[in-house]
């Protein structure tokens, strides 16, 4: 379910019926939801400023191309988790509405869009913009079958895209209209009802003259006209419509029995206003209208209704639900209005069938189906990503190794050790250290001090000193275990972490004492193995007994002869060679019957367990695994890497989570296939390697970088419709351990290659 929505169209107090829509969907969601899980983005008509209330966060100026712009950015900043547009054409700037799609094009979430008009007939720049919409919308709303089906034949739309959601009404009591109608002074009377902002394409007119002919046989009817005039029409043509009506009444003589309720109507008004009525009217002049927000509340207020047939009309008013007269005529409506007056019964069986039909539509049930389209659009978004488009990514420069740069890790580092977490490129300093990140950073730190192309001996010996301190901090001596979590204020959160943090440490223990050159780092690091290693064995995770297994090869890498190492490291490989040969099928070859995280790290620990116990099975088993754990991270239409995501990860017999892809996937990835290349010189395995790294520079689903050259940070991940923009710890070390694993690869290449042409010289 979306966490965070923002809804872009009209937004109360801005007199219009999108803004009345949109303010009361949001209102429904947030009962049925929670209030902070939504904000408004209104549209500013020109000249024109509101007083909106605090649920609008921003506000799009109508002919002001950049404010799109700018509100694309605003929402793609600011981590929302789905966008719904309100669509009517003449509330967005440019040609038919075009300046919207600036905004549209530059989303990187799911959009939902609520289409309130759809035309059978448009013209070249209307059908361009709907159809220009509808491809950069996850999911289209329409209100009516008649919608729907103008989508799918004049706009070829999908009928699979398309959702039909009734528009919303309140949840009126069915109630006897003489209860309100002394708030009009109308008691004993027969009230006749049109409601909106009044404009000529309404029709009133035809009601008024219809009014002699009514009054004839029942002169105890009033007409209620309420609403005030469109602003539209009003800048451009004044009262001059509303004062029409009035003379018009004066001249047929009815002017005593129309009221014109000059104001815009609040929900609760509307309430009294509907429920005075008898008999509501809505007289419109033309077919084209797919829906009205009038007739639908009218509806669900069980009002007897008398309606032109547009289109909106002979969909909801079918059934007996209300009465359909020709268009421009004044007589069939008197006709009607006397044919429900003079029969109660069935005026009262109308309302009834009208009332009970509009039971699905009431708002908290319009909420919870607009929510169903949002989660709709956000797993359809899992199953196929929208990737940004090519000329906003550096997608198509990937083919390269960027330069090592440490200053995220750095910034993410103070003098207890490095942060887990980070609100974009700032460190987080309210969520604290973990063991895990320490020990990863160790390992980076380390690595570095390895690299030949590092020069700053003394800074990365400065970092692994501070990481390999928290460590030592993080062991309990009393249980022989490490503590994961500790707070900002150096307090622990818990007495014994996880297997798997107590394995990464090892393993970056181990590789201190396999790589590091300076011998304080390398005496410390041992002392702690050495206290560290006996509670291996009792560890049940199969990732717990990979981290250690690379740990202790790695010490075994300086330390060879060591022979309860090597019984340690033997018996953690044999259990994940017991748990492969229980676990794996021709079609699921794996340790375990799912993929979670750090997939790779198993295949790549048996691997090299048995390519230095020189246990053939071992290295068959890893390799196999390998290889199909590499096949299903393939992308099925492009030669792309798709780690499991980790909403779901990957059962057998269940479908693939797509999403989210973390860093600390590629990474093992990189790593284990690197292992592979050093151990068997196969190309096959260096190409693998090499088309994982590619997913941190922009070869991935989104076709963006998850690399940040310029701070030297990683994002935490790819969400279906957009990137984490925040830089945390182990996406930073993940990004930087794997880059590490590349160069050196690169580094063996070059200096194989030199010696081939020296032999053969």
């Amino acid at each position: 379910m979306p966490t965070r929505i923002a809804f872009v169209g009209n937004y109360l107090p801005r007199q219009c019926g999108i803004a009345t829509f949109t303010s009361d969907l949001c209102a429904a969601l947030t009962v049925e939801y929670g209030e902070g899980r939504l904000f408004a983005i209104p549209v500013n008509d020109p000249e024109s400023s509101y007083q909106y209330p605090e649920q609008v966060r921003l506000e799009l100026e109508q002919e002001d191309l950049a404010s799109y712009e700018r509100a694309a950015e605003f929402l793609n900043f600011n981590g929302n988790d789905l966008v719904c547009l309100q669509h009517e054409y003449g509330i967005y700037g440019g040609v038919a509405g075009r300046h919207v799609l600036a905004l549209l094009r530059k989303l990187k979430m799911p959009v939902v869009t609520t289409l309130h008009t759809v035309l059978r007939d448009p013209n070249p720049d209307q059908r361009s913009v709907l159809e220009e919409i509808a491809r950069l919308s996850d999911r289209l709303i329409v209100m009516s079958e008649q919608a729907a089906q103008f989508l799918r034949d004049v706009y070829s739309v999908s009928g699979g895209k398309i959702d039909i959601i009734a528009h919303g009404v309140p949840d009126f009591q069915f109630m006897d209209p003489n209860y309100f109608k002394d708030r009009f002074g109308t008691e004993g009377k027969s009230v006749l009802l049109t409601f909106g902002l009044l404009s000529p394409n309404k029709g009133i007119e035809n009601v008024i003259r219809a009014l002699p002919a009514i009054l004839a046989k029942h002169p105890n009817v009033v007409y209620i006209v309420s609403g005030v005039t469109h602003p539209h029409i009003r800048r451009r043509d004044g009262e001059r419509y509303r004062e029409d009506l009035q003379a018009l009444a004066v001249q047929l003589g009815v002017s005593s029995n129309l009221i014109l309720v000059n104001r815009f109507v609040s929900a609760e008004e509307l309430v009294e206003h509907v429920g005075a009525a008898d008999i509501y009217i809505t007289p419109y002049r033309q077919e084209a209208q797919i829906v009205s927000g009038t007739l639908a509340i009218a509806l669900g207020a069980g009002k007897a209704i008398i309606s032109t047939p547009y289109w909106h009309a002979k969909e909801l008013l079918a059934d007996k639900r209300g009465v359909l007269v020709p268009f421009e005529n004044p007589g069939a409506i008197a006709e009607a209005v006397l044919q429900l007056l003079g029969n109660d019964a069935e005026r009262h069986a109308m309302r009834k069938r009208a009332y009970l039909h509009s039971r699905e539509t009431i708002w908290p049930k319009t909420a919870r189906k607009y929510m169903a389209s949002f989660q709709r659009a956000r797993f359809e978004r899992t199953l196929q990503p929208k990737a940004a488009r090519k000329d906003d990514t550096a997608a198509g420069a990937v083919d390269f190794l960027p330069a090592l740069n440490s200053d995220h890790m750095s910034r993410l580092t103070d003098g207890t050790g490095i942060l887990q977490h980070a609100i974009f490129s700032v460190p987080n300093s309210a969520e604290g250290y973990t063991t895990d990140d320490n020990a990863r950073a160790l390992i980076v730190s380390t690595l570095m001090e390895a690299s030949r192309g590092d020069l700053d001996e003394q800074f990365n010996l400065s970092h692994s000193t501070r990481y390999l301190a928290f460590l030592w901090l993080a062991f309990n001596t009393k249980t022989g275990r490490f503590r994961n979590f500790l707070g900002y204020d150096r307090r622990w959160l818990e007495d014994v972490g996880s297997d798997d943090s107590h394995g990464r440490a090892l393993w970056s223990l181990g590789t201190v004492l396999g790589t590091s050159r300076d011998s304080g780092l390398r005496g410390a690091a041992g002392r702690l193995f050495e206290a560290a290693v006996p509670a291996t064995l009792d560890f049940t995770s199969p990732r717990a007994w990979a981290f250690c297994i690379l740990g202790m090869q790695a010490y075994l890498d300086w330390f060879p002869g060591d022979r309860a190492i090597q019984r340690m490291r033997n018996t953690l490989a044999d259990r994940l060679l017991d748990i492969y040969e229980r676990s794996h099928s021709s079609s699921w070859r794996w340790f375990e019957k799912s993929l979670s995280y750090s997939n790779a790290r198993l295949s790549q620990a048996l691997i090299l367990a048995g390519w230095r116990s020189d246990n053939q099975r071992m290295v068959e088993a890893g390799i196999d695994s390998l290889k199909w754990l590499i096949a299903e991270q393939h992308r099925d239409d492009q030669e792309m890497f798709v780690p499991i995501g980790s909403n779901g990860f990957f059962i057998e017999g269940n479908e693939k989570a797509r999403f989210d892809q973390q860093p600390v996937e590629a990474c093992a990835t990189v790593a284990a296939c690197l292992e592979v290349y050093r151990l068997t010189e196969e190309e096959y395995w260096l190409e693998e390697a090499q088309r994982t790294f590619r997913w941190f520079l922009g070869n991935n689903d989104l076709r963006v970088p998850l690399y940040d050259a310029i701070t030297g940070g990683c994002k935490d991940g790819l969400h279906p419709d957009r990137i984490n923009e925040n830089q945390g710890a182990e996406s930073t070390l993940s990004f930087l351990m794997a880059l590490l694993e590349m160069q050196t690869a690169r580094v063996a290449n070059a200096e194989e290659l030199k010696l081939e042409m020296s032999s053969s010289s």
